[in-house]
């Protein structure tokens, strides 16, 4: 089982690489076939396999087997889970400005 700072990393590691990015882009549109996003990449099926792999293990992506090809798609609950993440880590619950940060 995962820590829940390993989960938030990655999410984070998903959303850190340009081609990834692109391949989300390119599912906003919808489902697509692994053959799709290689053409629409340029990019080798190994490359695409390590950054669909990625994607999947955040959840943010989820994919399907249809014959010798994989379908992908954003997945709204792994979407809503990392906008989530983002907003519980970047929301002040509190501040220290009654505990000096050093001794002076």
């Amino acid at each position: 089982m995962q820590t829940k700072e390993k989960q938030i990393a990655g999410v984070f590691k998903a959303l850190c690489d340009e081609n990834r990015i692109k391949i989300l882009q390119l599912l906003q549109g919808g489902e697509k076939c692994a053959c799709v996003l290689l053409d629409d990449l340029h990019i080798t099926q190994p490359t695409l396999s390590h950054h669909m792999k990625i994607l999947c293990d955040s959840e943010i992506v989820v994919g399907r087997k249809e014959g010798k090809w994989t379908h992908y798609s954003i997945s709204p609950e792994g979407a809503a889970a990392a906008v989530k993440c983002l907003q519980q880590l970047t929301t002040v619950i509190g501040t220290d400005e009654d505990q000096p940060c050093c001794e002076r």
